[in-house]
C-alpha cells in the first residue's frame, strides 16, 4: 500500500484529494496546522500530521516514508489576503515542498497548480490549453503569476531529478469546501445578491473530480506535464440562472456589457495609488469577468481518463454537502 502526503488537506481541493487517495486504497498523511479547521475533512479518517509549508523540517519530518506528495496547500482565496501573503506562501512554500520531497526521497509530486497561469484567451484561441502561457501583467493578476512561478519552481525540481506533475483545476465548486472559495458563488446566490451577471464566462470543475484528477495524475500523468482539469465552460449568466434554481436564489436581472466592465477595470486602474493593496485583486476579478475564461480539459480526460462532470452537478453535489453540514 503506498502511502501519499497532502499538504493543504483541510482545504476543498486537498480534502478531495485526501477523499480519493482513500477510496484507491492508499494510507494518507494529511498535513494541517495546528489552528487548522477539520471539517472539511468529515468522515475520512486519514492519519492527522502537524506541519507547515513554510516549516521545512516538520515537511521532512511528515514525507517520512512517503511514496508520493500531493501538495495543495496555497493561497487560492487572493481577493481576501495580501498580495505578499500570497506570493510567500504559493511560491515560497511550494519551494519548500519540493526540497523536502527531494530531500526525503519521495518517488513524485503532484502540485495544485491553476488554470490562471495560462492567462487569458485572444480572438485566436477563445478555448485555452495547456500549451498556453500568461500574458497578463503581474501587477494586473498577482494570484496567476504566483502560480506561474510556482511552476517554475516544479520545473526547478524536475530539472534538479525529481518528479513532478502539475495539475490545473478551473473553478472549483462541490463538496467540502469549507472556506467558501468556489462555493462564496452559491452563498451569495442563496442571499439574493446576484442582481447582474458579467458578460463573460468560466469554466467550473467538480470538486470531487478535482480531487480524483489528482491522484489519477500521480498514477498516470507524465513527468513535467500540465494536466487542465475543467467540466463545462459556461457563461455567468447562465451559471447564476442555473445555481439560483439549485440553491432557491435569485436569478440576476440582467448582464453587464464587456465594454462596461473593461471601462470600470481602466478607471479603477488609473485611481488605484497602492499595487499591492486588495483593491487590485477586486480590479483582477473584475477585468477577468468580463472575459470568457473557457479552457480545454480534454488532455486529462484523454491521458489520465479523467470524467467529465458538467457545472449543474457540481452546483446541486456542493448545495447537498453544504445542507448537510449545516453551512448554507
Amino acid at each position: 500500500m503506498s502511502t501519499a502526503l497532502v499538504t493543504g488537506a483541510t482545504g476543498c481541493v486537498g480534502a478531495n484529494i485526501v477523499e480519493a487517495l482513500l477510496m484507491r486504497g492508499y494510507s494518507v498523511r494529511a498535513l494541517r496546522r495546528a489552528s487548522s479547521r477539520l471539517t472539511a475533512l468529515g468522515g475520512l479518517g486519514p492519519d492527522l500530521v502537524t506541519g507547515d509549508i513554510m516549516d521545512i523540517d516538520s515537511l521532512r519530518t511528515a514525507m517520512t516514508g512517503c511514496e508520493v506528495v500531493f501538495h495543495a496547500a496555497a493561497v487560492s482565496q487572493y481577493w481576501r489576503n495580501s498580495v505578499d501573503l500570497l506570493y510567500q506562501s504559493n511560491v515560497v512554500g511550494t519551494r519548500n515542498v519540493l526540497d523536502a520531497a527531494r530531500a526525503s526521497g519521495v518517488a513524485r509530486v503532484v502540485v495544485t497548480s491553476s488554470v490562471a497561469v495560462l492567462g487569458v484567451p485572444s480572438k485566436d484561441r477563445p478555448l485555452l490549453d495547456e500549451s498556453a502561457t500568461f500574458n497578463r501583467p503581474p501587477e494586473r493578476f498577482h494570484y496567476g503569476h504566483s502560480k506561474v512561478l510556482a511552476e517554475a519552481e516544479a520545473a526547478r525540481a524536475i530539472a534538479d531529478g525529481l518528479d513532478v506533475v502539475c495539475v490545473n483545476p478551473a473553478t472549483v465548486i462541490g463538496r467540502r469546501d469549507v472556506y467558501f472559495v468556489g462555493g462564496e458563488i452559491l452563498r451569495t446566490v442563496r442571499k439574493g445578491l446576484t442582481l447582474v451577471a458579467p458578460a463573460g464566462g468560466m469554466g467550473i470543475v467538480a470538486a470531487e473530480v478535482v480531487g480524483l484528477g489528482h491522484v489519477l495524475a500521480a498514477e498516470r500523468g507524465r513527468t513535467g506535464e500540465r494536466y487542465i482539469l475543467n467540466g463545462e465552460n459556461i457563461s455567468h449568466a447562465n451559471f447564476l440562472r442555473m445555481a439560483a434554481s439549485v440553491v432557491g436564489g435569485r436569478a440576476p436581472w440582467f448582464t453587464v456589457p464587456g465594454s462596461t466592465i473593461r471601462v470600470a477595470a481602466a478607471l479603477g486602474r488609473r485611481l488605484l495609488r497602492r499595487p499591492h493593496s486588495r483593491f487590485s485583486a477586486a480590479l483582477a476579478q473584475l477585468e477577468l469577468s468580463g472575459l470568457d475564461m473557457y479552457f480545454d480539459g480534454s488532455k486529462a480526460e484523454r491521458e489520465l481518463g479523467c470524467p467529465r462532470v458538467g457545472a449543474r452537478e457540481a452546483v446541486e453535489d456542493a448545495w447537498a454537502w453544504y445542507q448537510h453540514e449545516g453551512l448554507l
